[in-house]
Formats: structure tokens, sequence, C-alpha cells
């Protein structure tokens, strides 16, 4: 390189960046020693922040617009003038080119269930996955916190912390937020905001905010949801027998479907089913139609006894009947019970009167 060039080079000097990734979050203009010249100029686009670092040190934020650099960095001069440095300047300066766009589409999820207490099933375990964004809001926090002096900062690289965060207070929200498990799929959008403003303050001691937090779903364990499916089959049956015939069916369907299923023992399943199911409607319809059911049995009485102006009782039929046998119990005695028109004498009780004409056998001889 000649003079005129090596001229050149010092006297010009313009920092910019644009961004085609997509996913850097923070990318450090490169100048060979880090000089950065008297009056250089510095572009920052929209959606980009530049945080100056001079000698080690944040010297500003610099948020989008056009700006001469004008420092006590001044590399012509020290070039020029310090031969003992060889052209180099001992002052250094750096500077990072932040992206404050929003980074949307990224992914969280539960990587274990999560232990709830539902007020309808009792404890349960339930996993969830989503998507949020993340946005720098602080670009010199985040340069302090975070990226350090990485001269190129991916998103990837904090991914994993964000999502530890995002399922550690998703865990704590749906926790103790009591919301069935039936209803969580009708709340997602209020368990999303909650989960948000949860998630707001340790996202922002790194200098970022959460903008949008999507719950896509919330699941339960296969085996529970397979249990969910058969009350759900069993309320479209609504009745035993509707179901016995529906999951009849449906096993022949299934056995039908699976190979193999037209040899002996699945066809013979399959008749045992078919007979079982043609018996039970059979028993329901009979050969003139729907039977009616029968009608419930009796209600047996109790009986109250009148005697020296005091009531006793209840006793059962049964009872009465050892009464009389006894002579506790008389024709004469007055006895009610529900649905009769007040006291009657017991032997005017038809129910009642039979007791005192069945007389037991004589004794054996012994």
């Amino acid at each position: 390189m000649g003079i005129f060039d090596f001229l050149t080079g010092e006297f010009i000097d313009v920092i910019h960046w644009v961004d085609d990734t997509r996913d850097t979050m923070v990318w450090r203009f490169e100048r060979e020693g880090h000089e950065i010249k008297y009056g250089a100029k510095l572009t920052v686009r929209e959606g980009q922040a530049a945080v100056f670092v001079h000698e080690g040190q944040l010297a500003d934020v610099f948020t989008p617009g056009l700006y001469m650099l004008e420092t006590n960095n001044m590399p012509i001069l020290t070039t020029l003038n310090h031969w003992d440095h060889g052209f180099k300047s001992p002052f250094k300066s750096e500077i990072y080119f932040v992206s404050t766009t929003r980074f949307n589409n990224l992914k969280w999820g539960t990587k274990n269930p999560i232990m709830c207490r539902d007020p309808e099933f009792g404890p349960v375990r339930l996993r969830a996955f989503g998507t949020y964004s993340v946005r720098v809001t602080d670009p010199a926090r985040f340069l302090v916190e975070i990226v350090g002096t990485d001269g190129e900062f991916t998103m990837d690289e904090i991914s994993f912390q964000i999502r530890n965060i995002i399922v550690q207070e998703f865990s704590r929200v749906i926790a103790s937020s009591g919301i069935p498990v039936l209803d969580m799929a009708a709340n997602t959008a209020d368990l999303g905001k909650l989960v948000a403003a949860e998630i707001a303050p340790p996202v922002a001691a790194y200098g970022l905010s959460i903008p949008e937090l999507y719950i896509e779903n919330i699941s339960l364990p296969p085996a529970v949801e397979d249990a969910l499916d058969k009350r759900t089959s069993m309320g479209l049956a609504s009745d035993l027998g509707r179901f016995t015939q529906y999951s009849a069916a449906e096993a022949m369907t299934n056995a039908a479907k699976t190979p193999g299923g037209g040899d002996g023992l699945s066809a013979g399943l399959g008749a045992g089913m078919g007979m079982a199911m043609g018996a039970q409607m059979a028993q329901q319809t009979g050969p003139w139609g729907p039977v009616a059911a029968p009608p419930p049995p009796p209600a047996e009485h109790v009986w109250h006894i009148a005697e020296n102006g005091q009531t006793k009782g209840p006793f059962s039929k049964a009872s009465m009947g050892r009464m009389a046998t006894d002579g506790t119990l008389t024709r004469d005695s007055l006895v009610w019970t529900a649905g009769q028109d007040g006291w009657m004498r017991a032997e005017d009780v038809r129910e009642l009167a039979q007791l005192f004409t069945i007389l037991p056998p004589p004794p054996p001889q012994i």
C-alpha cells in the first residue's frame, strides 16, 4: 500500500452497519487497531443503536441519525506526529451496533411436566409451548450485562436463558391461577399477559423486553387425554347401555382395520360382541317395540302406636307381627302410618288385620 492510499485511509472514515442475518443482536465495527478518527461520520439507521466505547469505558449511546465523531482520539495527528508508535494511535475506541428491532417467532416450551392442582381432576401434569418476541430496550445495559466484548452476538446465545425465565414464571402463574384444565384453552390470552407481566422485571435487568408472548397449547398426559375422550364418548352415549353398544361397535371397527383382523379369533370376538349387542337390544325393545321399564316396588309402610297418651315407633310390618304374636299389639291398639286419615284400631287396618288371623301351627310333640 502506497503513502497516498495510507493518507486517504486516514482522512476518510465512514462507520455504519447493514445487517442481513436476521438473528444478529450486536455487531462490533471492525477497524484496524480500533482507531476512530476525529470527525468520522457515524450513520445509525432506524432499528439500530450505536454504543461508543472509548478507552475501555462506555462513553455514549447514539440513536438513529448521522453523527460527526469529535473526541480526543485524533489518529491523524497522532499517526503523523508520534513516529515512535509506528503510525499507531495509542487511543483506542470501539463502536458496537445494537439491533433494536423485534426478534420474532422464537419458541418456548416446558421441558418437563408442570404439577398443578386442578379443582375438578385433582393433581395433574401439564405441558405447554408457544412463541415469543424479544427486543433490546436499553442497549448500554445489554452490552454491559450480556454482550461484553463479543464482536458478534446472536439471538441463539441468550434464547436459552430467556426460555428458562419464561418456563419458570409460566409454571408459577399456572399453578396459582386456579383455572380448571378444561377452561385453560379459553384463557390462554389472559394467561399469556400474566406470564409476560411476570417476565418483564427479570429480562429488564438484561436491557431487554418481551413485547409479545403467546401460549399455543396446554396439554395433558396421553393417558389423561384418553380418559377424557372416553368420558366425552360416554356423555354423548347418554347411558351405560348405549355406551356399551358404542364401545362394542368401535372395537369391531378397529378389529376390521387391524391386519389379520379376519382370523378366527377376531371373527369370534366380533360375532360374540354382535350377539351380545343383539341380545341387549332385543331385551330393550322386545318383539313388538320398546318395552316399558317395570314400575318401582311399593314403599313399605312404617307404623306408630298410641299407648297411654304417648306415641311409639316407627315399627316395620315385621316388627308389628312379632308384637302381635307376643301380645304387645292387640286388635284394639291405635295405629297410624303415613297417608292414613287419623288413628285407627289395628284390626280395622286391612294390612294389619291379617296379623291377628294367621296363627302358627301347634308345636311338635317331643
